[in-house]
């Protein structure tokens, strides 16, 4: 190992308590375990990224990361497309690739396993995560339903009218109400608004339907998920990993993207301004990251920048998990402090350029052929450069990184459906809540007092959805039978204070993100 590379690194990676480490520099073919290459864990919310072809290695170093953070008491949010994250709620195996990465890399690997929550859109695989339309907003809802300018105006006409009459929109079926209205009676109201086409209106609820079928509907509803069940730390002081299970959902891409955008977003709004401090209040892993940036429009890539610039005062650190550096808009990627490189190939011109791209993208260094080192790197390899703990870019080594402690397979299905079946939040979110929002004040609208002997409602107009259509007599019980609310509870929880609150802190992500704070999750 040439002294000055060695200098280099012990100039760059000093001793630290509170760390997370990555592995050995390689230089020359030769991997040299002291210093190790780590990032300081006061560090993490200044964001990162950890790029590299199929194969190289990519999930494993979020695997280690996490399972290191949560050690250290951070809870860490991350998604699981492939459905091969979820072992890290196991310990892991020893075996002759793991015994032989610990010893070049000279990390004492023991195995381990850490608190998970399993999390799903569709409840078939963990907690049931659920967001109301209108706090998803107009600009995330338009990236979900593929919508082009104009119709995306016309959806952020909707929730405009919306908050301005007081009506709440849960679920689909409340924006289809609002849409099938504002077509027929009540179209006259839209004036002061400009108005909307038919056609326009024909492309939203067939592209809703679409959504509805492929079954994405069960998480536009309540009761909305609790950001605060992500930040739990266990009386081990281990911090929860909270794994999103998207292989039952792996064909709506846009729709796990932007419901982990969404997510970010609320947690920005919802935390509190803290500064710097020793270590985050959770790290957010975003994996197959080029699916939020495909197609977006510039309004949405400038709130994400926003987002990603901002969060890191609230504690929030934000890992981008792709294939290369390129899937990453520059206005994003400037926001990232720290860089995992894997290999990349190049076998195509359009390789050739993500490469040069990708090489110029890291600190000059006197000791490396960027370019050449990314081609040659092998897997469980990366290029690392990191911030130093006054916020400096460490030069970039090449590194051999450990194995991770947990199993680096997925779980047996029966072990899974058992911590599934068993979990807290599993049985906290199963039940959907129906409550009164725009489809039932619309309805009632146009309720006549006049009912039939059975006490159908008669001459119920078409833009009602049929799920309104039942006996008067019926709708009467289930509001007796609720117990009546206080003043203040009225006053607060009442459409018009809702929507007047959200109409004011709609912003970031066009979500309605200033919904007053529910009741928090008690285990």
């Amino acid at each position: 190992m040439d002294s000055k590379v060695l200098d280099a690194a012990h100039a760059a990676f000093p001793p630290a308590t509170s760390a997370v480490t990555l592995g050995a520099v390689i230089y020359n073919g030769e991997c040299h375990p002291e210093p190790m290459v780590s990032i300081p864990i006061s560090m993490m919310n200044r964001h990162g990224l950890i790029a590299g072809a199929t194969g190289t290695g990519k999930t494993r170093t979020l695997q280690l990361i996490a399972e290191q953070l949560s050690a250290a008491g951070v809870p860490v949010f991350m998604s699981d497309i492939k459905g091969d994250l979820s072992g890290i709620a196991a310990p892991g195996a020893a075996n002759d690739r793991i015994n032989a990465r610990a010893k070049e890399t000279g990390f004492d690997w023991k195995p381990m396993s850490f608190p998970v929550e399993y999390l799903s859109l569709t409840g078939a695989k963990g907690a049931q995560l659920r967001a109301t339309v209108s706090s998803f907003g107009p600009l995330l809802l338009s990236k979900v339903l593929d919508l082009n300018a104009t119709q995306s105006s016309v959806l952020s006409l909707v929730f405009k009218y919306c908050d301005d009459k007081g009506l709440l929109l849960l679920d689909f079926s409340d924006l289809r109400a609002v849409l099938l209205y504002l077509t027929e009676d009540g179209a006259a109201e839209l004036k002061s608004y400009g108005g909307m086409s038919k056609a326009t209106v024909g492309v939203l609820l067939r592209e809703m339907v679409e959504l509805e079928q492929q079954g994405a509907e069960a998480f536009f509803g309540e009761p909305e998920f609790e950001i605060e069940d992500l930040m739990s730390v266990e009386r081990d002081g281990r911090g929860l990993v909270s794994i999103l299970e998207l292989q039952d959902v792996q064909d709506k891409p846009q729709l796990f993207s932007t419901f982990m955008l969404w997510m970010l977003a609320t947690l920005y709004h919802e935390l509190p301004e803290v500064g710097d401090l020793d270590k985050p209040k959770l790290v957010f892993f975003f994996d197959e990251a080029h699916l939020l940036f495909d197609n977006a429009s510039k309004a949405l890539l400038n709130q994400v920048e926003q987002v990603v610039r901002l969060v890191r005062s609230k504690g929030i650190g934000v890992f981008f998990i792709t294939q290369s550096p390129k899937d990453v808009p520059d206005e994003v990627l400037g926001q990232l402090g720290h860089r995992v490189q894997h290999a990349l190939r190049a076998f195509t011109e359009d390789d050739d350029r993500a490469l040069r791209a990708a090489a110029r993208t890291f600190p000059k260094t006197p000791f490396y052929d960027i370019e050449e080192t990314l081609t040659t790197l092998g897997i469980g390899e990366g290029f690392v450069t990191v911030l130093s703990p006054k916020g400096v870019p460490t030069p970039p080594f090449a590194t051999r990184l450990i194995p991770p402690s947990s199993t680096m397979s997925p779980l047996p299905e029966a072990e899974f459906a058992q911590r599934v079946s068993s979990s807290r939040q599993v049985q906290h979110y199963a039940q959907a809540i129906d409550k009164e929002s725009a489809r039932e004040k619309l309805a009632a609208r146009v309720v006549p007092a006049d009912v039939d002997p059975g006490g159908t409602v008669l001459d119920m107009p078409a833009y009602v959805p049929p799920a309104v259509r039942q006996p008067a007599q019926a709708a009467a019980s289930r509001r007796a039978a609720k117990e009546p609310p206080g003043a203040f509870s009225q006053m607060m929880k009442s459409p018009v204070a809702r929507t007047v609150a959200g109409a004011i802190t709609r912003g970031l992500m066009g979500a309605l993100l200033g919904t007053p704070r529910r009741r928090r999750s008690r285990w």
